[in-house]
């Protein structure tokens, strides 16, 4: 893979996650959302009245999406080739059109080419043009979850006419959060495909390297209870540094950052462009919407086959704990791939880098296509 290639990677990573907004890269916003030529469909829904699992509520809930590709319509009416794809925490819809994923999965003849498939990408409650933080309610705006991000997702896709799937792939967040629809929506997809998660509670290492990124924020007094007419430097620096720490691989920065001084301007301009893209307070509520994810009781419910990979250069969820080979058995239909590390690999990102696990993508398709 190319520099250009890693640097593509990166700028969609944070948490190893895909941020559109280059959370934890050294490459430019303009350089996160690089598929451009493909043909994308932009889509709006507005939830009248949501009520959010605190019990907040918003008179209008607007989220927003793309597709690529055409519904198809069985015999009764319903679409019957519709996939989502989640993308992760801070990304948007724009994620999973990184070259390292889209130019492998969605050309002809692809996986998921988009002349067979309707592929539907969300910005998430919180993240890309859907209702934020930003938008004016700045610490106000309702404290979503997970379960809330699911639930909207649903209700987006009621709007949307679709009242099945037959895949949802998510990354890291997006991961996480399809633990959470084979749970509370089992009959509702063909097949799930978690990549770069655990379906336990956000505790441990993970849990305290999001509770320092957000106590770095709100502990700045620039801060000001979200409040702020600037950013809040200080704290917003410290928080994209923990970032950039979670998100890593240390064989691929090893051979981007040889040196002390290619170490240190990886870094600077690292931190300059997270800086100018990262807004505090939709950071602070998308980093603790994982506080009370745990779908780990209920993962017995799940009845759809399920491929779960991650990968063993995984900082964020690594291998040594041991957790997904344990509870992978609690899966009816699960089946649990761990990649070692190798050249391929990019850490916790190795989620978006589909010619590391398209094989096992492509069998999952063939063993859950419905029969005729």
């Amino acid at each position: 893979m190319s520099l250009r290639a890693i640097q593509l990677l990166l700028a969609t990573t944070f948490l190893g996650t895909n941020l559109a907004c280059a959370q934890a890269s050294p490459a430019s916003a303009s350089q996160a959302q690089p598929a451009s030529n493909w043909p994308t469909r932009d889509g709006w829904v507005t939830l009248r009245d949501f009520r959010f699992g605190t019990g907040e509520t918003l008179p209008e809930l607007k989220l927003h999406y793309l597709t690529l590709g055409t519904p198809h319509r069985n015999a009764l009416g319903h679409v019957d080739n519709a996939i989502l794809l989640l993308h992760g925490t801070g990304g948007n819809a724009h994620s999973l059109l990184n070259p390292i994923f889209s130019n492998v999965l969605f050309v002809p003849g692809g996986i998921l080419d988009i002349n067979k498939y309707f592929i539907i990408f969300p910005d998430d409650i919180g993240h890309g043009e859907s209702s934020r933080p930003s938008d004016g309610l700045h610490a106000h705006f309702p404290a979503y979850d997970y379960d809330d991000m699911v639930r909207g997702q649903r209700m987006m896709l009621d709007e949307m006419k679709i009242d099945h799937l037959r895949l949802i792939l998510g990354t890291s967040m997006g991961c996480m959060q399809s633990f959470v629809w084979g749970e509370t929506y089992p009959d509702f997809m063909d097949a799930l495909a978690p990549f770069a998660c655990l379906p336990v509670q956000i505790a441990g290492r993970n849990r305290m390297m999001r509770y320092m990124a957000i106590q770095d924020i709100k502990l700045d007094p620039a801060w000001m209870g979200g409040e702020y007419k600037t950013e809040p430097l200080d704290g917003l620096r410290a928080a994209n540094e923990i970032l950039l720490v979670m998100g890593s691989s240390p064989l691929q920065m090893q051979k981007q950052a040889p040196t002390r001084e290619q170490a240190e301007q990886y870094v600077d301009r690292y931190l300059e462009r997270t800086m100018a893209s990262t807004d505090a307070n939709n950071m602070l509520f998308y980093l603790n919407a994982s506080r009370n994810y745990n779908p780990e009781p209920k993962l017995e419910t799940i009845k759809a086959p399920v491929l779960w990979i991650n990968s063993a250069d995984d900082f964020i969820n690594p291998p040594e704990l041991g957790i997904a080979e344990k509870l992978v058995k609690r899966i009816p239909r699960g089946r649990f791939i761990l990649l070692p590390i190798s050249d391929e690999t990019r850490g916790h990102g190795t989620h978006t880098v589909a010619a590391v696990w398209k094989n096992y993508l492509a069998e999952l398709m063939r063993e859950t296509e419905p029969q005729q």
